[in-house]
């Protein structure tokens, strides 16, 4: 990392306001989560009221005296605003605490970049991290507001200052141009997977409604799970079978959030873009969560800054075995598609209905097809248990098997005509 995260802030005194305005609001048990899931512990936490803030310091001058005292009585040595700061706010609250102090974008980025595990992830989030501090950078380094001096560094030069700033802009091109390569690696994965004619289903959902457990029970693997904030950050891909349907490509991605800082979101544009070019959305919500229908628009804002909110969706309603008298079941809308699927991941219930309606969805037109198979139909035979559409199997007077099968129309003519058979002679009607 560019800038690697301070040994300090173990404690901290954590600032909530009361925002008057509904689109600025946050929500002070979520910012708490915030601060638990970046290991960080609370030292003191105050709620500043939405009447007294002060564009100096974005808190009042009480408030600010307030602030100071419980910083020097904890001895926290970093305060959290649950708010995005100004930054000559953040200079201005530093210089009269004299402790670090970081805003909320601030905090998301650090949690990220403790999640940040694969080369591209850790790539992200450093460009998030270099973007933001870049208008922050006069912050800590004022000392250092003169020219070089010194045997061989004489002259005209630049501050130290100058050439921190230059430096920056050269490292965050350079990161510019590797994610362009990442992205370019993407597009032809997805090209492939477009050849292959495998759809891709992309997980999303706000932080912690339990993506990464539901992705892990569908397709068997083993990504990272934690009660915490922004514990999946690095997108995984796994192909499964899904019954009645075939292969499918799931892709878990990052979690999101409320106001999440847009420096992210152009960030992790090369992993979002997974999400954007899906094929159905299954938007992962936490059914008990009592903020769910805000959660719920935040989601969808998301999605609209990456294009993607006119993908087919699925709504899978996870965490049921929290919901007394709620039951594993698939909601329809007036055209009988699944709309949405009412799940817990955690004890494995319902999840036969995700494959169900994932299954409905992608296949349009589903055919329920008799196929007779003659002495060339063995390995058709074996594709065709292995994608879990065959429903039973016979033999005719022939002695020759005869599967009955549920499964996509345009899967039921690509496999024929890629064994080189013609579907006419193998297709019957259900006696």
């Amino acid at each position: 990392m560019f800038f690697e995260r301070h040994e300090g802030g173990e404690k901290a005194v954590l600032v909530h306001s009361d925002c008057y305005h509904e689109k600025d609001k946050e929500d002070p048990s979520e910012f708490r989560e915030l601060v638990r899931s970046s290991g960080v512990e609370e030292a003191a936490f105050l709620t500043v009221p939405g009447s007294s803030l002060n564009p100096r310091y974005f808190v009042g001058i009480g408030k600010l005296e307030e602030i100071r005292q419980h910083v020097d009585a904890t001895g926290a040595d970093v305060v959290l605003f649950n708010h995005s700061l100004r930054p000559s706010q953040e200079r201005n609250l530093e210089r009269e605490l004299k402790c670090r102090v970081v805003d909320r974008t601030g905090l998301i980025l650090d949690i990220f970049a403790q999640r940040a595990r694969t080369h591209e992830g850790k790539l992200q989030v450093e460009l998030a991290q270099l973007e933001h501090m870049s208008t922050r950078l006069v912050r800590g380094w004022t000392h250092l507001e003169r020219q070089k001096g010194g045997v061989g560094l004489r002259g005209p030069g630049e501050t130290q200052l100058e050439t921190d700033r230059r430096l920056l802009r050269a490292r965050i091109k350079s990161i510019h141009r590797r994610l362009d390569k990442v992205r370019r690696q993407r597009d032809q994965s997805r090209r492939s997977r477009k050849r292959a004619e495998l759809p891709l289903v992309s997980l999303v959902g706000y932080t912690n409604v339990g993506k990464s457990t539901l992705f892990n029970t569908l397709v068997t693997a083993k990504v990272y799970t934690a009660d915490q904030l922004f514990a999946t950050l690095d997108p995984t891909l796994r192909k499964i079978q899904v019954a009645d349907y075939g292969s499918v490509i799931f892709a878990d991605t990052v979690g999101f959030i409320r106001h999440l800082p847009h420096k992210l979101v152009q960030a992790f544009q090369a992993t979002l873009e997974e999400s954007a070019s899906a094929d159905l959305l299954l938007h992962i919500i936490d059914g008990h969560d009592p903020e769910r229908q805000g959660n719920i628009e935040q989601v969808v804002l998301v999605l609209e800054e990456i294009d993607a909110h006119k993908l087919p969706r699925l709504d899978v309603y996870n965490k049921i075995d929290l919901m007394p008298g709620v039951e594993p079941h698939i909601d329809r809308d007036e055209q009988g598609r699944p709309c949405k699927v009412w799940v817990s991941a955690a004890n494995d219930q319902g999840l036969e209905l995700v494959h169900q309606a994932i299954a409905e969805l992608l296949a349009g037109d589903l055919i329920h097809e008799y196929l007779s198979l003659g002495i060339n139909g063995g390995r058709l035979r074996s594709r065709l248990y292995a994608m879990r559409v065959v429903q039973s199997e016979s033999f005719d007077d022939n002695g020759q098997p005869v599967l009955e099968v549920r499964l996509p129309r345009n899967e039921l003519v690509r496999l024929l005509n890629q064994e080189g058979l013609d579907t006419s002679a193998y297709a019957r009607a259900p006696e």
